[in-house]
């Protein structure tokens, strides 16, 4: 948000981050250091700017990191290139015209003129408008034995048996973890659906004209025409993918398109197919977790997990109702990890600003409760129903308007459109 603030503006726009942690743009995702923990989107696709496609590519080479625009690079060598994004602005003539503030925002007030942002230290930065980009829900750690999904702590031994929570991405990187530590002891993965995330392949995305899309038709139609498209795609030689990747440029357009009886009946019955065929594995992890299930060290379990418990004896242990019904069983395990993903409450886990927000009536919850409501020009509504004219929030933090705004070609563009609206209102200070 503040590359496309300062890249698109002139000399009269002044940008303050405020972040407590040390380094700029990583957040969970891109601070770790395993070198095993790929993107799951290609060079290609991961530009920070939507009008130069090539601009990490080029990064990657002039940092001595040769990549093809259809590899897989490692996040930690993302979270960098997100870092030096601001490298222009850091020193040099321009330097004044952006401010790090290395703290913790804990209220934001909103007057006729401005904006005026309280620091956990007791101090106050003032602007003309604010921008709320807190990323996914405060980490919280689960309650013992689980271990949070951030923690790459290794078992005590490479025999014991691990049980990993989830099948999704986060535990496609504990499972290449551990893999690749020489761990020998069985991995268990439990999820209601049993469902991992496809593979990466070649693409070639339809290219869907807007007419073609059943906006606000019911889930259940909007999933027969995908099957269609899937299988007329498949006819002339192409595959799923090519569709699933056609329809991205839609998907806010189609959520916007349903009510919210809708939106919450996508949820509740598809939203779990939907992402293991959109947020897809790298072939390279794809191929150590086919190994490990080839030999029988990682298995999935479907089920639906109740809580985590310490067994006579001190062994952690999970209660899990089976995938159909049926009595409670429970897994012994050394090691559990809670790889649930982010579905947390957005209120009890929200960060301190967004909570005296909601406490002050300055900002409501969406009605499923994904993140705040806000505007399709992502500006923050109150309780009430107002609009605020100073506050938006982007990303994950708003997902309640745009459904898939985690992932960063899709928050690329949506910092891009709000970076240009906000410069063209000369609204920023």
């Amino acid at each position: 948000m503040a590359a496309h603030l300062l890249a698109g503006s002139g000399k009269n726009i002044q940008v303050t981050i405020i972040e407590r942690r040390r380094m700029l743009g990583c957040g969970i995702a891109y601070s770790t250091t395993d070198p095993g923990h790929l993107l799951n989107t290609r060079v290609s696709q991961m530009s920070a700017f939507p009008d130069r496609p090539d601009h990490f590519e080029h990064w990657l080479a002039e940092n001595g990191k040769q990549a093809s625009q259809s590899c897989f690079v490692d996040r930690a060598t993302y979270g960098q290139y997100l870092s030096d994004l601001l490298e222009p602005w850091r020193s040099g003539p321009h330097a004044h015209r952006l401010r790090c503030v290395q703290n913790e925002c804990v209220k934001l007030s909103e007057t006729a003129c401005g904006v005026t942002a309280r620091l956990a230290d007791g101090s106050a930065v003032s602007g003309d408008s604010a921008v709320l980009a807190t990323g996914h829900a405060v980490l919280v750690d689960p309650d013992p034995p689980m271990h949070a999904a951030w923690d790459f702590s290794r078992p005590s031994s490479p025999d014991s048996t691990v049980l990993i929570i989830g099948t999704g991405l986060s535990m496609v990187d504990h499972a290449v973890t551990l893999l690749a530590s020489g761990h020998r002891g069985q991995i268990l993965c439990l999820s209601r659906r049993g469902l991992l995330p496809h593979v990466h392949a070649s693409t070639n995305p339809v290219p869907f004209a807007r007419e073609e899309i059943p906006l606000g038709a019911p889930v259940s139609v909007l999933l027969r025409w995908l099957r269609r498209m899937a299988r007329s795609s498949e006819a002339q030689g192409g595959t799923w993918r090519d569709v699933v990747d056609g329809i991205r440029p839609y998907i806010a357009a189609i959520w916007r398109s349903w009510d919210h009886a809708t939106r919450a009946r996508f949820l509740r019955h598809a939203a779990s197919w939907w992402e293991v065929h959109r947020h897809r594995m790298p072939p390279v992890s794809a191929a150590r977790i086919d190994q490990a299930m080839t030999r029988s060290q990682l298995a999935v379990i479907r089920g639906r997990f109740e809580r985590a418990v310490t067994l006579p004896g001190g062994q952690s242990g999970v209660e899990v109702r089976p995938q159909g019904g049926g009595e409670m069983i429970t897994l012994p395990a050394d090691h559990v990890i809670d790889c649930r993903g982010i579905r947390r409450d957005p209120e009890t886990h929200a960060a301190p600003v967004i909570l005296d927000l909601l406490a002050h009536g300055k900002a409501r919850l969406d009605p499923l409760r994904l993140g705040l409501d806000t505007t399709a020009e992502a500006k923050v509504i109150d309780a009430s129903g107002r609009p605020s004219r100073r506050v938006r929030a982007i990303g994950p933090a708003a997902r309640g308007a745009l459904w898939e705004i985690t992932a960063i070609p899709d928050i690329r563009e949506q910092t891009f459109r709000l970076a240009h609206d906000l410069i063209d209102a000369r609204s920023v200070t």
